[in-house]
């Protein structure tokens, strides 16, 4: 068992959430990258500078592998300290009439079933634990707050991840995890890499948008992690200044 403080990455094979693996690495974390690309994870790993990352490859939509995810950082930590709940996908960007159920449903499956299935899973070891208590940061996304065109899926998902923080915040105090949600806007990883060449807008035009180091986001995570038990960042938002979100539309 570690004496170091261990944290979950989902995600984190790509973007952000290597960023942020990377970034909890840094500060002395012991880190457990979930995803489902083994080599993904891997090369996360290997960008580290210390041997306490253990990569797990693990659909987060699927029960059994999130326990069986859990099962391993028992094994492995003894404890969690924090989960980022990270992992999450996107439809494509066509007339919501025109979505297939198995894209509708896909898109739920990760970004809200997984996000519920690992929180559910961290509260459990949580609890449990000595000392008691944990944190738990939710991935909203500017999409909790404002829908980009043809986004169903993905805005549905994500305000509902509101909804969940807001619920875990509430139902956790008594077990001392705090929950809390960052709302990220343009960061500048593969995802976004469109935002470059221009991206269709509100009111019909293709616009370039400006993005932000994705560092940053790293940096606001690690902030909240950070935080003694007993205060929270309950939602925070980090966004590229002159990105379209205040005066969308």
């Amino acid at each position: 068992m570690t004496k170091q403080k261990v944290a979950l990455v989902t995600g984190a094979g790509s973007g952000i959430g290597r960023a942020v693996a990377l970034a909890f690495e840094g500060a002395g974390y012991s880190v457990v990258l979930a995803g489902r690309r083994a080599a993904a994870l891997e090369a996360t790993a290997a960008a580290g500078q210390s041997a306490e990352m253990l990569s797990v490859p693990t659909d987060v939509g699927n029960p059994d592998a999130v326990r069986a995810l859990f099962a391993k950082i028992k094994d492995a930590f003894g404890r969690l300290d924090v989960l980022f709940n990270n992992a999450g996908i996107n439809a494509p960007g066509i007339p919501m009439e025109d979505l297939a159920y198995q894209q509708w449903n896909a898109v739920v499956r990760v970004n809200l079933t997984g996000a519920f299935l690992c929180a559910q899973e961290a509260i459990k070891l949580m609890k449990a634990q000595e000392p008691r208590g944990g944190r738990i940061i939710n991935n909203g996304s500017i999409s909790a707050h404002a829908p980009r065109p043809d986004s169903a899926p993905y805005t549905a998902t994500k305000h509902a991840i509101t909804g969940l923080t807001k619920s875990i915040s509430l139902d956790g105090r008594k077990h001392d995890i705090a929950c809390g949600q960052i709302d990220i806007g343009n960061a500048a990883t593969e995802m976004s890499q469109r935002m470059t060449e221009g991206v269709r807008q509100a009111n019909g035009a293709v616009m370039i948008e400006p993005r932000m180091d994705v560092r940053h986001v790293a940096d606001a995570v690690l902030y909240m992690a950070n935080l003694p038990l007993d205060a929270n960042v309950e939602f925070m938002t980090v966004m590229a200044t002159k990105m379209p979100f205040i005066g969308r539309g």
